[in-house]
């Protein structure tokens, strides 16, 4: 079992980034007492259905955040593989951040004589053992939230990075646009199967559906075009550290051309490595009709 510890200075961003490493697939738990943390893995390493990585925060709020902690955090590294990153921002920004969502810091909170600077002080003290001991240290002074991720994912291992999750939506204009959708692409120009008495009430999962649509010229056109678009914007998206895209493909009804390309496109990317799915949004709604 994998253990990562991700501890730091308060405000630093510990809550994104396990928000993070629980998109990458770990079991995530926020500030568990130090004391506790044997007995909590040692709970779970008899569970044969637990997850094989787990991720906690630990802060200046455990009171055992001293020479204690790093003993108790060297007799986990004996039961698991521990990691432990430690997040650091410099002072003045760390000022910013808490007068701009008028927090208290966690130390200001047990002890009302200090101010926010003094807090900010004495915290770089209490943490300054376990940041000795960190395996990755992250200065988020200047980060934005997709910087940290790619941080986090150059700690990872690769089997750890999640790829680009891609999610093909078909869907009738004649019901709206679905919210999720990253891009969209109108198919209502491709041939209509509606109007062909067989094809009516089936939809693009039916392989009558998806041969009439597919054996006009225009549609295959139409089909490279948006594998072009998509082949060199998926790395684009990568970069940004997205981990999903939701591409949209519309027709009037959402049955027969959006998911006849729905199905194709998530086959295509499926080929190519990526976790891809495609969706029926509306098809029923106008089966149901028909019937």
């Amino acid at each position: 079992m994998r253990l990562i510890i991700v501890t730091g200075m308060s405000g630093s961003g510990k809550t994104k980034a396990l928000d993070i490493l629980e998109d990458n697939g770990f079991y995530c738990l926020d500030n568990l007492p130090v004391k506790i943390l044997p007995e909590f893995m040692n709970m779970i390493l008899r569970l044969d259905d637990f997850s094989n990585k787990v991720c906690i925060t630990v802060d200046v709020r455990n009171s055992e955040m001293s020479a204690g902690a790093l003993r108790t955090l060297t007799s986990l590294s004996k039961l698991v593989s521990l990691k432990i990153i430690f997040l650091d921002c410099d002072n003045s920004v760390l000022m910013k951040r808490y007068k701009e969502t008028r927090r208290l810091h966690p130390l200001m909170m047990s002890d009302n004589k200090l101010d926010l600077t003094q807090a900010i002080e004495q915290e770089r003290k209490i943490l300054e053992p376990i940041k000795s001991k960190a395996d990755y240290i992250i200065d988020t002074s200047l980060l934005t939230t997709g910087d940290l991720k790619a941080k986090i994912n150059e700690f990872l291992p690769e089997g750890d990075k999640p790829g680009l999750t891609l999610a093909f939506t078909a869907f009738g204009y004649k019901y709206g646009i679905p919210a999720d959708c990253d891009v969209v692409f109108d198919v209502r120009c491709l041939p209509n199967p509606f109007y062909i008495e067989e094809l009516r009430t089936k939809t693009g999962e039916d392989h009558e559906v998806r041969d009439y649509v597919m054996s006009c010229p225009e549609s295959q056109e139409l089909f490279d075009r948006i594998t072009a678009y998509l082949d060199s914007a998926i790395p684009m998206y990568e970069r940004e550290g997205r981990s999903q895209l939701v591409v949209g493909l519309g027709c009037t009804g959402g049955q027969h051309r959006s998911l006849t390309f729905a199905i194709l496109l998530a086959e295509r990317y499926k080929e190519k490595g990526f976790a891809a799915s495609a969706f029926a949004r509306d098809s029923e709604r106008n089966v149901r009709k028909y019937l």
